[in-house]
């Protein structure tokens, strides 16, 4: 079972979260940019847990 990669923060939904790139997830795969996190002190607003780094997704050579 797979991560979903959302693609926009959750709080401010103007930075753009590449699959490759620094973003922060929760145990619900909520997902916000690195300055929101650390805004919110690395706490999901929806659920209350804990915000870690999200493992970042290599893109596929075709």
């Amino acid at each position: 079972m797979a991560l979903e990669m959302r693609d926009r923060c959750e709080r401010c939904a103007t930075a753009a979260l590449a699959a490759d790139g620094p973003a922060l997830i929760c145990s619900y795969e909520c997902s916000f940019c690195v300055p929101c996190g650390e805004a919110m002190r690395n706490v999901c607003p929806n659920c209350g847990g804990g915000l870690v780094p999200r493992p970042r997704r290599v893109a596929s050579a075709s």
